[in-house]
This record gives C-alpha cells, sequence and structure tokens, in this order.
C-alpha cells in the first residue's frame, strides 16, 4: 500500500512538474489587426539595443545593422554565446514571422517550442507591446543578411536541460512593472522604455542563487558578470545626478565629472544616442522616480 501511494506521489509531482515546465507561447490571434511601422521598428531597435548583443564586437557605423551574433556573455552558470538574427533563412531568423519574434520576446521560447535561456532579456521584452513588436519584425527584416553561423552556448549539467527553464519562468517571469503608481505620461514612457524595451533591470538589479532578478532591489547594482567590478546602483539613494546631466550622459557618454562611459554601456549609450530627446529625458525622470535602495 505505501508502495503504491508512494508511486502515486511521483506520478503526481512528474505530471505537475511537466506542467509548470511545458513552454508556453501565443497564436497569431494577439497580433490580429497590427500594421508595422518602420520608423518606429528603428527605435524600439535602438532602444531594444538589438545591436549591442548582435553585432559583431567593435561594429562601427553601417557594420552595427549586421546581426551576425557571436557575442560571449560569461556568468555563473555557463557562457552564452549571442544568436545570429539577421534575415537570412538558414542561419538568421529569415524564416520566422511576426508571431515567432513576439513568443520569443514574450515567452522565451523558440518557434520549435524550446525555452530560451534569460541570458535574453525576455523577462524584460514581456512588457514590450504587441505593435512594437510587430514594427521591430519589420524592421529586423530590411537589415543585411549574413550567414554566420550561431555559436551553440557553453552550459553544463544541469543548467542546460532547457525543460527546467519552465520551473524558473514560473518563479521569475514576471510581466508586471517594478514601478506603480500615479505616474505623468513622462514617467510612464520613460519606465517603458527602461523596464521593457531597454532592460536596464537585467544588469543593474542583483540576483539570488537561481539567477533570478531582487525586484525588492530594483536597480540597486549587482556584481558584473564579467566577474570584474560591480554594476553601479542607478538608484536615487546613490545616483544624484539631475535631469539634464542624466540626459547629456545618455547623449554624449560624459559624466558630470567629465568622464566617459565605459564597457558595456558605451554600447548603451550609442543606442540611447539615437532615441528622440524626449525619450532620453523620460528614462532619466524614471530614474528619479523608483525607489531609493542603499
Amino acid at each position: 500500500m505505501a508502495l503504491k501511494s508512494f508511486a502515486a506521489l511521483v506520478i503526481t509531482g512528474a505530471v505537475v512538474f511537466w506542467w509548470i515546465t511545458r513552454p508556453i507561447t501565443s497564436d497569431e490571434s494577439v497580433l490580429a489587426g497590427l500594421q508595422p511601422n518602420l520608423a518606429q521598428g528603428a527605435l524600439v531597435f535602438h532602444a531594444g539595443g538589438c545591436a549591442s548583443c548582435h553585432a559583431a564586437q567593435g561594429a562601427e557605423d553601417d557594420a552595427r545593422l549586421v546581426m551576425a551574433g557571436g557575442r560571449a556573455f560569461p556568468s555563473e552558470f555557463g557562457t552564452f554565446y549571442a544568436p545570429n538574427i539577421s534575415p537570412d533563412p538558414d542561419h538568421g531568423i529569415g524564416g520566422w514571422s511576426a508571431i515567432n519574434l513576439y513568443n520569443a520576446m514574450h515567452h522565451g521560447v523558440s518557434p520549435e517550442g524550446r525555452h530560451y535561456f534569460p541570458a535574453f532579456p525576455y523577462t524584460s521584452y514581456v512588457r514590450a507591446t504587441p505593435g512594437d513588436i510587430v514594427s521591430l519584425y519589420a524592421f529586423v527584416m530590411t537589415l543585411p543578411a549574413t550567414k554566420t553561423a550561431s555559436k551553440p552556448h557553453d552550459v553544463g549539467f544541469p543548467f542546460s536541460i532547457r525543460r527546467n527553464l519552465g520551473g524558473w519562468k514560473w518563479l521569475f517571469h514576471d510581466p508586471e512593472w517594478v514601478l506603480d503608481g500615479d505616474l505623468s505620461e513622462e514617467e510612464l514612457r520613460g519606465r517603458y522604455l527602461a523596464e521593457a524595451l531597454g532592460h536596464c533591470g537585467e544588469c543593474h538589479t542583483p540576483r539570488n542563487a537561481l539567477g533570478g532578478p531582487d525586484r525588492a532591489r530594483w536597480m540597486a547594482g549587482a556584481p558584473n558578470p564579467t566577474g570584474t567590478g560591480n554594476v553601479p546602483n542607478i538608484t536615487p539613494a546613490k545616483f544624484d545626478w539631475s535631469v539634464s546631466d542624466t540626459v547629456e550622459y545618455f547623449t554624449s557618454g560624459f559624466t558630470p565629472e567629465y568622464d566617459t562611459a565605459g564597457g558595456h554601456m558605451a554600447d548603451v549609450i550609442e543606442n540611447l544616442a539615437q532615441l528622440p530627446v524626449e525619450d532620453r529625458r523620460a528614462i532619466a525622470m524614471y530614474l528619479k522616480r523608483i525607489l531609493p535602495v542603499e
């Protein structure tokens, strides 16, 4: 009798695990009636930092629009490599539809129904609007195609088991906004750019032992994934620049002390500089409203 009870418990646990960890996707109805806007798609491309990850290391000018992938992103769970997301049908995403991109960005699921590792920041992109994703898809399909093969991730057991990522998503894939309350239109725009497209929290927010973001310490700084130094605390407890100084930094990379942005932040500045000044100001205003964390 005890053996039967144990077997029933094991089977029940396996069914629950299989259900929780299943890849979830949306069908095309979520994009029904949406028409792409290439100018908006370009803005989403820059705000989302696509070139920062998917262009070749050191690429400049037009080469930053070749989404060949290959950049390495080390972490305590392994090293992840940005894939080719150019319109090439064999090595990139040329065979994808807009709903495939939506499912990748909102659900972290590939067209083949496999979980993506959260090195791809779908935990932020889940807040992107369907219209912006449709426009981004249309814009990316206008970029140069390249036949560069994507490099496989270097991730060991047990983190290499993709099914387990369904459990990770169940714990940490939260579509709710972090900053809530009575916000102005400008602050709402800044929240959208920072928490969704710009995915600032992916680097500036500390993570727990499972790699989940600690939302109680949103933007409070974190160890640099490269193993050298730290990503700074940009909550009002530590980040006291004026709005105008912050906008200038987002534009030129110059700090109020006449230092310059370096490392990955230099790429971020190059992206932000492509946005309208009103968007850069909106992000600065958002940063003034988030919870101060020491």
